[in-house]
């Protein structure tokens, strides 16, 4: 077996699979799906279905963690991973049932294809941490998961510019996008993840270690779910899924019904988040090596509590949602999420008993992401429920995104609370990372810019 590489540069492929596998997922996943099913009149509610899906299908890793020794990670990963580029191109067929079938009737099509899909994606997913764990050194975890999601994010920036000229962008062609624009686009996310399936297969494969090989016994999922560290991670992670799972999702919807934008102009806006999702390497890499994911984890609910107080200014009639407004509340979304996950997967790694380990990474990636579908769904139900209602009281205009934000400020509150109970081991306070951020980097690029050595 290969050993462990001492450095993320010899992880290129895996970074190369991020980078097409962002190029493929994004369509499916992301805002594109979202128009395609707005365009065949789906409700707030299916569209917290569709949108969370996905993270409602990781609780197959439950079951999935207990055949990882029979079957190897790489190949578990590469075979679930082939399965749902089939089912991208069934999808990219779905756009030409028009011709024979209602709206309605596409929907559901869509919905099946792509609980295929994610289907897959949820078990083969449950390999990928271990994986990692084992090919990572401890003290670099940081630097690869921020450049992981640095890639991700620079691919996915890159695939809604591509996806988003399909479907109309410059204007030359009529909007609202018309079907053969969608199928395009799933083509395209079906030929991505071909690709990524090259730099896969060119990972180095980890034995399965002898603690973690399954036996008869039950496993002991209460006690997993109470070991304190872990416990308050998985707190952590419900409260924070809850604030931002539905936020992309309701973002879209707010701007095609808010703001009476065109499809491709919206996916044009969306892409921009993934920008600053780059920003995590150069945020993230060595100050979560250097001070620890807890402080991480308060700047980013703080952050968030900002950033989803601006849309609900948005919403509430207090802001015009103009082009470059918005763009100043897209950029932080991307950001956000990508510290988040390199936070949240470098302290799982360092928390995470070796006893057991498949099955606390299953449950960790469990209630991290199911929580994250979950959201869009209730979301959406309350969006629905609270319909065409207005109100304006205290120069506020109350309507069902306006009170989707406020009450998403609500819940990172929440989770900046739930932060400061986390366990890590010698750890900085969020104070030292602010000072970093904002005191002694600045005083880097200065000295820097004079030619002078930090």
């Amino acid at each position: 077996m290969s050993q462990p590489p001492s450095s993320p540069l010899q992880l290129r492929h895996a970074y190369g699979f991020a980078v097409f596998n962002a190029l493929s997922f994004q369509v499916i996943l992301g805002g594109p799906m979202v128009l395609y099913a707005k365009s065949l009149h789906a409700s707030a509610t299916v569209l917290g279905i569709v949108a969370g899906m996905m993270p409602l299908l990781t609780i197959t890793q439950i079951p999935a963690a207990a055949y990882l020794d029979r079957i190897g990670y790489k190949r578990f990963v590469m075979s679930g991973w082939s399965a749902r580029i089939v089912f991208a191109f069934l999808m990219a067929l779905t756009p030409l049932a028009g011709f024979w079938i209602s709206s309605g009737g596409q929907l559901i099509l869509l919905l099946v294809t792509l609980f295929g899909f994610n289907l897959c994606r949820g078990i083969a997913s449950s390999a990928w941490l271990p994986w990692i764990t084992g090919l990572v050194p401890l003290e670099l975890r940081g630097r690869y998961l921020a450049g992981d999601q640095a890639a991700s994010n620079g691919a996915s920036f890159l695939c809604f510019l591509i996806v988003a000229t399909l479907l109309g962008a410059g204007g030359w062609l009529p909007a609202p996008a018309q079907s053969w624009q969608f199928m395009l686009a799933f083509a395209f996310s079906g030929i991505m993840g071909v690709i990524s399936l090259r730099f896969l297969r060119r990972m180095p494969d980890t034995p399965v270690p002898p603690h973690e090989r399954s036996g008869a016994g039950k496993v002991p999922w209460a006690a997993i779910a109470s070991h304190p560290p872990f416990r308050k991670l998985l707190e952590l992670n419900a409260v924070w899924s809850l604030a931002y799972g539905g936020l992309t999702t309701f973002v879209v919807a707010f701007l095609k019904s808010g703001a009476d934008l065109p499809d491709g102009s919206i996916l044009m806006l969306m892409a921009v988040q993934f920008i600053g999702g780059l920003g995590a390497y150069w945020f993230g890499g060595r100050r979560l090596d250097l001070h620890g994911s807890k402080p991480a984890f308060g700047f980013i609910t703080i952050a968030g509590f900002v950033v989803a107080g601006g849309w609900f200014l948005m919403a509430a009639g207090v802001w015009t949602p103009r082009i470059p407004l918005v763009l100043g509340f897209i950029v932080p979304l991307g950001l956000l999420n990508a510290l988040h996950s390199a936070a949240n997967n470098r302290l799982a790694m360092a928390i995470v008993p070796r006893m057991g380990r498949n099955h606390f990474f299953a449950l960790f990636m469990v209630v991290w992401q199911v929580t994250l579908g979950l959201s869009p769904v209730l979301w959406g139900l309350l969006i629905d429920t609270v319909g065409g209602f207005q109100a304006r009281t205290l120069g506020l205009e109350w309507n069902r995104y306006s009170l989707f934000f406020g009450l998403v400020m609500v819940t990172f509150l929440g989770a900046f609370k739930a932060s400061l109970r986390l366990e890590e081991p010698q750890a900085a306070g969020v104070e030292t990372l602010l000072r970093d951020l904002f005191i002694q980097e600045p005083r880097r690029l200065f000295t820097r810019a004079l030619g002078r050595n930090a």
